[in-house]
């Protein structure tokens, strides 16, 4: 039976090369990654002296049980693929992991995972279950990764319907008339460019956006501006060089005592 021990750790080449002045002890400590795969591991020993611990391979093993990983705060990435694991067990002190592979073992259950909150992935693939087993979340495993999901996820495909329908605000703020104060604070159309220069030129009735007031000299400023990009994009007419827009353009700057060339 072979056990994951600091005394295994020693007596692997791959990873006991003592550096000049550093005792065993100290050696552990500088240990970020552990490489222990395919190895007929059964069980996971105490490890507690490698604090910096970051990421473990461990798949393809024979490990039944997941135990004495609860010294890995720092652990980020934990690799259990085809092992023999039947629960998902002693988790939650593992406050900075972020993906977790427990593909190919025997986990009938998803569960114990509402503590951590740095979840970007899970893997629990191929489990070899007993014909008809089906497998399970626990609702509150469940609960906390649709909520990781959605803080994760949502962000991103929203951000991504935002750039595909910003073109179709004008359409959407036509049915709006009247609407003349909007707060969007916090949502992720905020940080697309030009965000709120865009909404005050499309929805000309607005007097106050996210909490900020928007004044008629700002809002004509912009209406100006769009249009002289607008016009600009075509070719001028030598015979009548000032286009309506870059003469509205022109004399908003003039307004302003502003030359421009």
């Amino acid at each position: 039976m072979v056990h994951l021990t600091v005394d295994l750790i020693a007596k692997s080449r791959k990873h006991f090369k003592k550096k000049r002045g550093l005792s065993f002890p100290e050696y552990l400590k500088t240990l970020t990654h552990l490489h222990f795969s395919n190895k007929n591991i059964e069980d996971i020993g105490d490890l507690s002296m490698c604090t910096n611990l970051t990421v473990l391979y461990l798949y393809d093993n024979n490990i039944t049980y997941i135990g004495n990983l609860s010294f890995a705060s720092n652990l980020t990435h934990l690799y259990m693929q085809n092992n023999s694991i039947t629960h998902i067990d002693n988790l939650h002190n593992l406050q900075n992991l972020s993906k977790l592979y427990l593909g190919g073992n025997r986990i009938a259950v998803v569960e114990g995972l509402e503590q951590l909150h740095q979840l970007k992935e899970l893997h629990v693939e191929n489990q070899r279950l007993t014909p008809g087993e089906k497998l399970l979340f626990d609702p509150r495993t469940l609960d906390s990764l649709i909520a990781l999901y959605l803080d994760t996820v949502f962000p991103i495909i929203a951000d991504f319907l935002l750039c595909v329908y910003f073109q179709e605000l004008e359409d959407v703020f036509s049915h709006w008339p009247q609407l003349f104060l909007m707060d969007l604070s916090g949502n992720p159309v905020c940080k697309k460019t030009k965000y709120r220069d865009r909404l005050i030129t499309v929805c000309t009735s607005l007097e106050a956006l996210d909490g900020r007031e928007i004044n008629d000299l700002t809002r004509e400023f912009l209406i100006n501006w769009k249009a002289f990009r607008e016009h600009s994009l075509y070719p001028i007419d030598a015979e009548n060089p000032v286009t309506p827009a870059s003469s509205a353009f022109r004399n908003y700057f003039t307004n302003l005592n502003i030359s421009i060339y």
